[in-house]
């Protein structure tokens, strides 16, 4: 079955034909044999119809005069010779006695009486003295004798001697006199036309679809330099960065439709480089001032939060309310301070400055960050589930570290108390577990994968599409009793940033009951 499917699967495909190439060529191919059928079809017609009249003409020059010498025997005219004179019986073939003067080869004559053939006889040569004989079946002589006597001719066809033209006229003594030619001529040279027409039109033909499909080609040239063109424009990255598009398609006849695609698509590559000049400027533009920002503010955010460090360590006594404002803007500086940091390690990484490269113990990381989560957490349950061998990776330990803290952070800022967080590492191939259930997944050849899964609540549905954006808040959101929490929803927007700029990647799936966030690095 899967055979037939494929076979079927082809003939459709060759008979639509996807590229417009193909079906410009087919439909040239289909229209030119829909012609040449036309004109081979009218030839052979009207060739056919033209030699039957000229046979037809041929039965009315012979007249009944052979079937006539059948049916009288005896009454020849006097320029026969004597050995052809006598008389045949009542059943008499057609061989004695006939007249055969000036009787074309393969003339056929036959004598009914009542529907019964009594003679009948066949001119084999142009000899006189031929046998004239000739055999026919039961079927043969009930097809003559539904011949009409009308005197026109009809179209006969006989087991013994193949189809004939035949003529039936009424006799002098009551019975039907039959007289006939082969069909034979006409049909060989009809075949013969046929024959040659269909080789020469199907010549016409491949000659035809080569040719046309060489011109349709040489034609669409500039069509098929703007679909290259547009094809090397969708492999570049456009999201982000400066980009360089490649050379615009070449001019081509902008009085022809092709032409006038050409220039079109070349004006919109031109209005696109524009806008991704303009984009990747103004990109830059807030890099740079996310970065001077970021740089400029840590000094002013660190004086405020010591001079509120330093004023409550006043000895003298101070008002409670001034005490309680004092701490409110040393935590308040505190976590701008680690905001502005947030930003500042943004823009770097944005402006593409390299981590540093060096063997980082992965495995040790995430016995250190989820130390720091339960001592962070104690409400929650913190599970780890690492391999007996370190796993290593390439990379910048503090920002990998900055990563996993994250996650953590994350997981227990966004759920309950008593959630459990389930935090697993795995490396090289082989079944993961990311909560104790085979997922059924491999891990990929080369890939460290770790995975932070908690049993909370789940991240909502108009979050998690955006959930690596920049300043995407989701405190309380998750769930109510949820440990709170003042980020300024960068966390994960540096996750993603920090994984990105060692080669992996990040991902997340979310549903009540089970959050898990994937990141994959290269080992």
């Amino acid at each position: 079955m899967s055979a037939v499917r494929r076979l079927s699967r082809a003939v459709r495909r060759l008979l639509r034909p996807r590229s417009l190439r193909a079906r410009l060529t087919a439909g040239l191919v289909v229209l030119l044999a829909v012609s040449c059928a036309a004109v081979g079809l009218a030839a052979v017609v009207e060739l056919d119809g033209f030699l039957t009249r000229r046979l037809d003409e041929q039965l009315a020059q012979v007249g009944t005069r052979f079937p006539a010498s059948l049916e009288h025997p005896g009454r020849l005219s006097d320029d026969l010779p004597r050995s052809r004179k006598g008389s045949t019986g009542g059943t008499s073939t057609g061989d004695e006695d006939a007249d055969t003067r000036r009787m074309a080869t393969g003339t056929f004559g036959a004598r009914l009486v009542n529907g019964t053939v009594t003679h009948r006889g066949l001119i084999r040569s142009g000899d006189p003295a031929a046998d004239l004989r000739v055999d026919l079946t039961t079927g043969d002589a009930g097809r003559l004798a539904r011949v009409p006597a009308d005197g026109r001719p009809h179209t006969v066809g006989l087991s013994a001697l193949d189809d004939y033209r035949v003529v039936a006229s009424p006799g002098r003594d009551g019975d039907v006199l039959i007289v006939g030619l082969p069909l034979e001529p006409v049909q060989a040279t009809v075949h013969r036309l046929e024959l040659v027409a269909g080789i020469v039109f199907g010549l016409a033909l491949v000659v035809t679809g080569v040719a046309g499909a060489c011109w349709v080609r040489w034609s669409l040239r500039p069509l098929s330099r703007v679909a290259a063109t547009a094809t090397r424009v969708g492999e570049l990255p456009l999201a982000s960065g400066e980009v360089a598009l490649p050379p615009r398609a070449p001019d081509a006849d902008p009085r022809s439709e092709v032409g006038r695609v050409a220039a079109a698509f070349d004006r919109m590559l031109g209005h696109v480089e524009d806008a991704l000049t303009k984009r990747h400027a103004v990109e830059e533009r807030l890099r740079r001032f996310a970065a001077d920002a970021s740089h400029e503010l840590r000094t002013p955010v660190a004086s405020v939060r010591g001079h509120a460090e330093l004023a409550l360590l006043h000895p003298g006594p101070v008002p409670p309310e001034v005490t309680r404002a004092l701490e409110r803007i040393a935590a308040e500086s505190s976590r701008m301070g680690g905001m502005v940091d947030d930003l500042l390690l943004l823009a770097r990484l944005d402006a593409g400055r390299p981590l540093e490269r060096e063997p980082v113990d992965v495995t040790r990381l995430v016995l250190d960050a989820v130390t720091d989560a339960r001592a962070a957490g104690p409400g929650h349950h913190w599970v780890l589930d690492l391999p007996e061998e370190p796993v290593t990776v390439p990379g910048d330990a503090h920002r990998l570290h900055q990563v996993l803290a994250n996650l953590l952070a994350n997981a227990r800022g966004h759920t309950p108390v008593g959630t459990t967080v389930t935090v697993t590492l795995a490396a090289g191939e082989g079944p993961a577990e990311a909560t104790g259930e085979a997922t059924g997944e491999a891990a990929d050849a080369g890939t460290v994968r770790l995975r932070v899964h908690d049993d909370g609540p789940g991240v909502p549905d108009d979050i998690r599409p955006g959930v690596f954006e920049r300043f995407t808040r989701a405190e309380h959101r998750r769930h109510p009793d949820a440990a709170a929490g003042g980020g300024a929803g960068l966390g994960l927007s540096i996750v993603a940033a920090v994984v990105e700029a060692h080669g992996g990647s990040v991902d997340l799936d979310s549903a009540p009951g089970a959050t898990t966030f994937t990141v994959r690095l290269p080992a």
